[in-house]
């Protein structure tokens, strides 16, 4: 063990109270609960191509497909054509339509418990907004939701117990 330093040289000694500094953390490190029972999208950010028309549609007028999206999120409070119009006045006005849409991201989280990823949402947003409005629309459809008919002819199928089925994906190559 080594002498310590202010033993030779009296210009380090230690002044003052002595201290007991300790350690050891006085709490557990803090996990946030969101992240930690978060669930996964269903489908990635990037797999636009898994429903062509929806990516044609946002690809040429993402407001159709924002309007769908926010009926859904909104629960009918608000109409497809209303928020359609917010969105693309918003796009063609000031081109920051994402900072509108990021938010219904975050909604949409929110109602089903998904994770934030691949990260913040008006990052996803800003960067990706083709991509996020698609996967928000896929997201949707795979929980049973019809998105061209409205949230209320959504609601009035599972009054009568009709649902829309979640695609099948398929498990591999077959013969």
């Amino acid at each position: 063990m080594h002498p310590p330093i202010y033993q030779d040289n009296p210009k380090y000694a230690p002044q003052g109270y002595p201290m007991n500094i300790s350690t050891r953390q006085p709490y557990p490190p803090c996990i946030s609960s969101a992240t930690a029972t978060a669930t996964r999208w269903s489908t990635g950010l990037c797999h636009c191509c898994d429903d062509p028309a929806n990516c044609l549609v946002t690809c040429t007028c993402p407001c159709v497909t924002f309007g769908q999206i926010a009926e859904v999120v909104n629960k009918g409070s608000i109409s497809c054509a209303a928020s359609g119009a917010v969105y693309g006045l918003l796009l063609g006005f000031t081109g920051l339509s994402c900072l509108y849409s990021c938010f219904y991201r975050s909604r949409l989280r929110g109602q089903y418990d998904l994770e934030e990823a691949p990260c913040v949402d008006c990052l996803v947003h800003f960067f990706c907004e083709p991509c996020a409005l698609c996967q928000e629309y896929r997201e949707l459809r795979n929980r049973g939701f019809d998105m061209g008919i409205g949230w209320q002819a959504n609601m009035d199928r599972q009054s009568r117990g009709i649902t829309v089925a979640p695609p099948v994906v398929g498990g591999g190559m077959s013969r």
